[in-house]
């Protein structure tokens, strides 16, 4: 299955980047992407498997995800149908709407941050993940975390008893 990985900068007027965000996409369904031509940075990858130790979290918070929160989160300007209509969402191969992916990942980094943190930003440095599975409005997504050096934890987020959330970090100012 194809993989896409691309990056984006978040610049002030001087060129000093601020935000580096970095996407990789698995493209469901399809077997190769075609004649596109190399863009600039080709090469370069930003995957990396990463494991949870074989013991109890070192820290663990739960919350419970509304059943209008794909609603609320539509304001963000994602009208995606899959997120709301359980037509779309049969077509795209689930039997109901799931959660956007950047809404799983934003109550991934609020609950570490709150856990972690204090809940305060301005210690929040920087967090990967990976989507293993949708997660479903009305359960809960419980999120754990593993220490992995000062200021880091390596963790898994889980709902309806799989694992939704791996291959994920989380890094803030300790």
């Amino acid at each position: 299955m194809p993989t896409v990985q691309f990056e984006s900068n978040v610049t002030d007027a001087d060129g000093d980047v601020y935000v580096k965000m970095v996407n990789g996409s698995f493209r469901r369904g399809v077997s190769q992407l075609g004649d596109i031509e190399p863009f600039e940075g080709t090469g370069t990858t930003y995957s990396q498997k990463i494991t949870v130790p074989d013991r109890a979290p070192d820290a663990t918070a739960t919350v419970r995800i509304g059943d209008n929160q794909a609603h609320i989160y539509r304001l963000s300007g994602d009208y995606n149908p899959l997120h709301i209509d359980p037509d779309s969402a049969r077509f795209g191969g689930f039997d109901s709407p799931i959660l956007h992916g950047l809404c799983t990942f934003g109550h991934c980094a609020q609950l570490l941050l709150a856990e972690l943190a204090d809940g305060d930003p301005t210690r929040f440095k920087r967090i990967k993940v990976r989507f293993s599975a949708p997660v479903f409005l009305d359960e809960h997504l419980e999120v754990r975390g593993w220490a992995d050096g000062d200021g880091r934890v390596v963790f898994e987020a889980h709902a309806h008893d799989q694992v939704v959330v791996s291959n994920a970090y989380f890094e803030y100012v300790a």
